[in-house]
């Protein structure tokens, strides 16, 4: 079920460059633009559409524009002088052909069909829904900023916290011995505890206010002295800040939700072996003599 579940995985996977060629057949109103012909079979800017979107994720990054689309119509030109050829050989007649083909349409039909059901549940209304619910069940969280001073010994972080208390500025200090190389200064933005290991979180947490600077503290990174410069009450972010990810959320959700619904409503016979730890039906017990 799982493969039919992931639109990106279906369209990668489905009918490649040619299943798209096989559709070429059929598409196409009198309205579309004719690209090529081989051996007389016209090649459409339609067609050249779904080979596009079918071959989209697999194409060099460096070909854009025209480029793209003249590799990809060469691509198309390939496969149809290549599927003239099998069907010149009735390659299509073999069973094994029907077999894979009507896997691809399958694919092809559940990719199509979700995608219905997706665009369907993509509305304003469950987008504000969805974010809604999400927000309310976050608590809110302290998040705050601090820097700090990251040394190899208890002995170098007590004379680096000697300068910070003596009157030195501490990112100049942080600059000068500290061995982070990711903090600039010492700075390590806004952070909530659970980000930071707990010897240096619970230490950092319990400065009350900007300006606080720590005793010296041990991580498994080293020893530490922490300056506390904010501290706030981490907010949800605006629904416009992450509207992207809850229409991937609100569209993924009404796919796996239709899948279970017609997987829950259908007759489903299984005739192979069961894997390991899956339980086993119990089989039905003899009839009474």
């Amino acid at each position: 079920m799982s493969h039919f579940r992931n639109r990106s995985s279906l369209r990668a996977a489905t009918a490649g460059l040619a299943l798209a060629v096989a559709l070429s057949a059929i598409a196409g109103p009198a309205a579309a633009k004719v690209l090529a012909k081989v051996n007389g079979a016209e090649i459409t800017d339609e067609d050249l559409a779904i080979a596009r979107d079918d071959l989209e994720a697999r194409m060099p990054r460096e070909l854009q524009g025209p480029a793209r689309d003249k590799a990809l119509l060469d691509n198309l030109i390939v496969a149809k002088v290549v599927a003239q050829k099998a069907e010149a050989e009735k390659v299509g007649a073999s069973p094994d052909f029907a077999r894979k083909l009507a896997y691809m349409r399958d694919k092809l039909l559940t990719e199509s069909y979700l995608g219905k059901v997706a665009e369907t549940a993509n509305t304003d209304a469950n987008i504000q829904k969805t974010y809604d619910e999400v927000a309310k069940a976050q608590k809110p969280e302290p998040e705050i900023h601090a820097r700090h001073i990251l040394v190899p010994t208890e002995e170098e972080a007590k004379k680096a916290l000697e300068r910070v208390k003596g009157g030195e500025d501490f990112a100049k200090v942080a600059t000068e011995v500290s061995k982070d190389p990711g903090s600039k200064g010492g700075d390590l933005g806004w952070f909530t505890k659970d980000r930071m290991v707990p010897e240096f979180a619970d230490a950092a947490f319990k400065l009350e206010k900007p300006g606080d600077i720590s005793a010296p503290v041990k991580s498994q990174f080293g020893w530490h002295i922490i300056k506390l410069e904010e501290k706030r009450t981490k907010e949800f972010p605006k629904l416009d800040q992450v509207r992207d990810q809850v229409v991937r959320y609100v569209m993924q959700k009404a796919e796996g939700d239709e899948v279970v619904k017609l997987r829950d409503a259908a007759k489903i016979e299984r005739f192979d072996a069961p894997q390991p730890g899956q339980p086993v039906a119990p089989e039905a017990p003899a009839p009474k003599k």
